[in-house]
């Protein structure tokens, strides 16, 4: 089975609203998909249905190959769960809630190793109520992947962590890839998107309203848009007819800003930068300061969801 995830035309409807609206995509076993979208977009609803706490109205999900409406203890047994409001027992410790959650499964992690992994060896013996946000940001994470998932849903893994444990999440996410688990997140960090995701769908208003890599999404916001460029300064002068000539297969011209600088309209690949680069070192040109100015992640979302402020 080449797909952990997949989600066939799903549509959820609670009473007159449409939550989920035909969404349809896939997550392949070993792979990172982000899922994206304003809030209210419908990312939990479809993770509810995903983890069988929800059935779709219409459509299909198949979760490591199983039903999730139909037998959703069997698709727990194999995934784990990262709620951003995870919850705890209020007066059980670290240790407690780990050593509990090890009696739930067959080939558990080791406690010990989660709590030096995710930095808890302080808080062990403290009472969930009285750990910080990110104290328990981190302990349901250590939660979801305690049993060894073949796939595990993380919502806003790294929602209220700082710098250190959010890089620190980023490196466990990454390890979870590199041991064939696939990881669903959710979250409304551009950025961490765009490191982690090997595929990403952006979700609006219940639909699916782009999947690709991130790659492909910021390439195909930059051909829309049209607003990649790069800016090169010199040492002297370029002869930007022999330069011109070089780009002439990528189809872009440079034209002179100023003097000593220049602008190219059109995305910086590496061919393009390569064969920049060497025509300048053929006329013996040193190139002081070259940028590159490219779409991110956010600017595909913001295009595509838009930039109003939601209720």
């Amino acid at each position: 089975m080449d797909h952990a995830l997949v989600v066939d035309s799903v549509v959820k409807r609670f009473g007159d609203t449409t939550a989920v609206d035909g969404m349809t995509f896939s997550a392949a076993r070993g792979e990172i998909l982000a899922l994206l979208g304003p809030n209210g977009a419908g990312k939990s609803t479809l993770i509810d249905m995903c983890t069988g706490f929800a059935s779709p109205t219409d459509g299909s999900i198949r979760v490591l190959g199983i039903d999730p409406a139909t037998h959703p203890q069997r698709v727990r047994d194999r995934i784990g769960i990262m709620l951003q409001e995870g919850g705890g027992y209020s007066a059980a410790s670290v240790n407690q809630m780990l050593k509990l959650a090890t009696a739930y499964h067959l080939n558990p992690h080791d406690p010990q190793w989660l709590l030096e992994l995710l930095g808890l060896e302080g808080v062990a013996n403290t009472s969930y109520r009285r750990l910080s946000g990110g104290q328990r940001q981190r302990l349901s994470l250590a939660l979801a992947i305690i049993g060894r998932p073949e796939l595990v849903f993380l919502d806003e893994p790294t929602a209220g962590l700082d710098a250190q444990s959010r890089h620190a999440v980023w490196e466990i996410v990454e390890a979870l890839k590199r041991d064939g688990t696939t990881v669903v997140v959710t979250t409304h960090l551009m950025d961490e998107a765009e490191a982690l995701a090997d595929q990403v769908v952006i979700v609006d208003r219940g639909r699916v309203v782009a999947k690709g890599t991130p790659a492909q999404l910021i390439a195909q916001e930059e051909a829309r848009a049209d607003a990649a460029t790069i800016t090169i300064e010199t040492a002297t002068a370029l002869d930007l007819a022999a330069l011109n000539e070089v780009l002439a297969p990528f189809s872009l011209a440079a034209e002179s800003l100023r003097h000593l600088r220049y602008l190219i309209h059109g995305a910086g690949t590496p061919e393009v930068l390569a064969a920049l680069a060497a025509e300048a070192a053929r006329q013996g040109v040193l190139i002081r300061d070259l940028a590159v100015a490219h779409h991110s992640l956010e600017d595909v979302f913001l295009s595509l969801t838009g930039r109003e402020l939601r209720s």
